[in-house]
């Protein structure tokens, strides 16, 4: 993390297997970074890890979890806090959004958006800081989005957990600064990842102009890490639009998520 700190010998990165999770790992792995590597999918796992010792030197630990699964849960806060081959850097990653009309939507896969996006955060920053605050170094990524700014219609329970995320990291960041730790969120807006189709979001409204790719999010990222940033937002009109939505009373901001919604749908 620059002159401000080491850079991390070890990331644990939480869905690895695509987007910017991916990214993540390979942009670590590119500064010489070991890794492990979590996400459900063991198989794109393997496969990515195959990829990254040869081409870059670096040791890289696979390991397979549901986190919706308190017992698989578990396990990877137990490796997030093992002191053998400790885990210095925490990107906390793993998430998924829903799209549509809330009573209409599955509310136990609204329930479960809810458990990966905010419990299971939570339970790894735990165990993240309960290894490195005694140390005295370390680091915790929480990857949030610009969605966290402004409530968003149609979208409302990943904004909602979006906004938590902002929030708790924040709180969080003051707490451990003081002893050695350090604690940022990552706000993307919209990213050429999978994401958006999992969702069921469609996209095709919006301008290219818009986007960005998650090569772009994680370098920014990465050097918002180094200079010790509590927040990264990658590029202009993101910063601006956080600000204005920052600035701006709820009753205007949940109105102009919800009409650039309705026109990606």
């Amino acid at each position: 993390m620059s002159a401000a700190g080491p850079q991390p010998t070890r990331a644990l990165v939480t869905g690895a297997s695509a987007g910017i999770g991916r990214t993540f790992g390979e942009q670590l792995a590119a500064r010489g970074t070991d890794l492990v590597l979590v996400a459900r999918g063991e198989a794109r796992l393997e496969a990515l890890a195959a990829d990254l010792r040869p081409r870059f030197g670096v040791g890289v630990e696979v390991l397979p979890a549901d986190l919706l699964d308190d017992a698989q849960l578990e396990s990877v806060a137990t490796r997030v806090g093992a002191g053998e081959r400790p885990v210095d850097l925490l990107v906390n990653n793993a998430g998924f959004g829903t799209f549509g009309h809330f009573a209409d939507l599955d509310v136990q896969q609204e329930l479960r958006e809810v458990q990966l996006n905010v419990s299971a955060l939570v339970r790894l920053t735990h165990a993240g800081l309960a290894a490195m605050e005694p140390r005295g170094s370390g680091a915790i990524v929480n990857v949030s989005s610009l969605a966290a700014y402004q409530p968003s219609p149609e979208s409302a329970v990943y904004s909602a957990t979006k906004a938590f995320v902002n929030s708790f990291t924040h709180a969080v960041h003051e707490e451990a600064r003081p002893k050695g730790v350090h604690v940022m969120a990552v706000c993307p807006g919209y990213t050429h990842t999978e994401f958006h189709d999992r969702a069921g979001l469609g996209t095709s409204q919006i301008p290219e102009f818009l986007w960005q790719s998650a090569d772009d999010v994680v370098r920014n990222a990465l050097r918002d890490l180094d200079r010790r940033r509590s927040v990264s937002i990658p590029g202009a009109m993101n910063k601006t639009a956080a600000a204005f939505s920052s600035a701006s009373p709820a009753g205007v901001t949940r109105k102009v998520a919800g009409l650039v919604i309705k026109r990606s749908g």
